[in-house]
């Protein structure tokens, strides 16, 4: 056993011990620290060499073992558990030294963990990490804020262990404080918003064009051949294939239709709340997974509503136009948590550069797409792009996909197909785009009532109406 290791990492689970020996695999030495003996064994054993990694249930004998200034990933659940772990630490580190979390917490918590331990002398960023379990092991999308000056002690680590687009690792520092677990943040948000979009797609391909499991897989195959390639499509492919290994038929039609969340999408909406940016697309996504756990009170909805049935389509027509929605929509998801990014950095001094948060999240990430080489070229444009409907490079692409859209739009609530994140999606490119829109009428009804007064389009100032009964 050495005395010193590279990298040390707290919390053992699947996550945890998959990154450890991503960071062995590439040329470090590890450390990892679990209460559970199982785990810690667990490591060594699929380890296999102790000089390269290996790991203890003892806080003190790892926080010994590492090299200084140590560099301590945290990858345990977000909350309590954190501070529980930090103050655990504490005794046993030294000034200088840096605790990274790894974990989904909320920006505000690592803003106060990093003024807490900067009293104490010790370093702390929280670095966002996306791929799930393979991606830690193969090469996750880092997304690391905080520190600028202890990045750099574990930089090399972070940029060997990300995974790689075209040879460049998908990892960047992002700026200060929570600038990291915000767009991490913020891209669970766009996930959600993607994920909710790819199953509508499927529920209309579905009930509308009767597609079974074996067309839905060539076609979401053939889709990730081409302008939606992206993971969430390549997978959704994968998934159509699976047979259930418990019964007949294939899994995905046995899988209950209840789908559980973590908050971090909640967090995105309500953040966008906070800042007055508008991202309905995920906002509605958040919506979906809470209707879906309604599931005892939706089948007996079901029974005391009639629901049209659906009108018979030309199948590949069909095909072909969801196609240009699911684009369109992916498009408008992507310039909405954009669009938050933008003003977040502003609102809490991040000095984010969002084509580089493109560009790290091509690969590795659970929203890797083809379509973010396209968002990263439109921000080192236009450094300073507000929206990407805003950006020339993207006309084309939603004017040529926006009227596949407002068809399925319409045929979903003609035929009663709820098709909400593909609607709130045209919605949001609707009033975008709309030079005037009737909150005159809101306006004048608050003032009516409250006397909240107004602004005019012919005059400058702020009036007030004694409105008329």
């Amino acid at each position: 056993m050495v005395n010193t290791y590279d990298f040390g990492l707290v919390g053992l689970g699947v996550m945890g011990r998959n990154f450890i020996l991503n960071v062995a695999d590439n040329g470090f030495t590890a450390f990892g620290n679990d209460l559970d003996e199982e785990k810690v064994n667990a490591l060594i054993e699929e380890g296999g060499n102790e000089e390269k990694v290996n790991a203890t249930s003892s806080v003190a004998t790892f926080a010994q073992g590492l090299s200084t200034p140590r560099k301590i990933m945290l990858l345990v659940p977000a909350g309590k558990v954190v501070d529980i772990v930090i103050d655990n630490l504490l005794p046993h580190l030294d000034k200088g030294d840096i605790i990274i979390d790894g974990g989904n917490s909320f920006f505000t918590d690592t803003d106060r963990r990093e003024a807490y331990l900067q009293e104490k002398g010790i370093n702390f960023f929280g670095a966002g990490v996306s791929g799930g379990a393979k991606g830690a092991r193969k090469g996750p999308s880092i997304m690391p804020g905080g520190s600028r000056d202890a990045y750099q002690h574990v930089k090399p680590i972070f940029e060997a262990v990300s995974a790689k687009y075209k040879g460049e690792p998908c990892v960047a520092y992002l700026g200060p404080k929570s600038a990291g677990n915000y767009v991490k943040m913020v891209h669970n948000g766009i996930e959600y918003g993607l994920m909710q979009l790819t199953s509508e797609i499927y529920d209309l391909l579905k009930k509308a064009g009767d597609l079974t499991n074996e067309e839905l897989h060539r076609t979401y195959a053939s889709w990730n051949a081409g302008r939606l390639q992206s993971f969430l499509v390549e997978i959704t492919s994968e998934i159509f294939e699976q047979k259930d290994d418990l019964g007949d038929g294939h899994l995905v039609d046995k899988i209950l239709d209840k789908a559980k969340q973590k908050g971090t999408g909640k967090w995105t909406s309500q953040n966008a709340m906070d800042l007055g940016i508008p991202v309905p697309t995920i906002d509605v996504a958040v919506s979906m997974r809470e209707i879906s756990a309604l599931k005892e009170e939706r089948v007996k909805a079901d029974e005391l509503y009639g629901r049209p049935i659906p009108e018979s389509v030309v199948k590949k027509t069909l095909v072909n136009k969801a196609e240009s929605a699911l684009y369109f929509a992916f498009i408008i998801t992507y310039a909405q948590g954009m669009h938050q990014l933008a003003d977040a950095s502003k609102e809490y001094g991040y000095e984010l550069e969002l084509g580089e948060i493109a560009k790290i999240w091509r690969a590795g990430c659970i929203i890797r797409a083809a379509l973010l080489a396209d968002i990263t070229q439109a921000f080192k444009a236009d450094a300073g792009l507000q929206n990407l409907l805003l950006s020339p490079s993207f006309l084309d692409k939603v004017q040529e996909t926006v009227g596949a859209t407002r068809e399925l739009v319409a045929y979903g609530a003609t035929n009663g197909i709820p098709l909400p994140g593909l609607s709130n999606a045209l919605t949001y490119f609707d009033a975008y785009t709309s030079s005037r829109l009737p909150l005159n009428l809101i306006q004048a009804q608050r003032d009516y009532f409250g006397s909240h007064t107004y602004e005019r389009l012919d005059k400058e100032g702020i009036f007030h109406t004694e409105w008329e009964d």
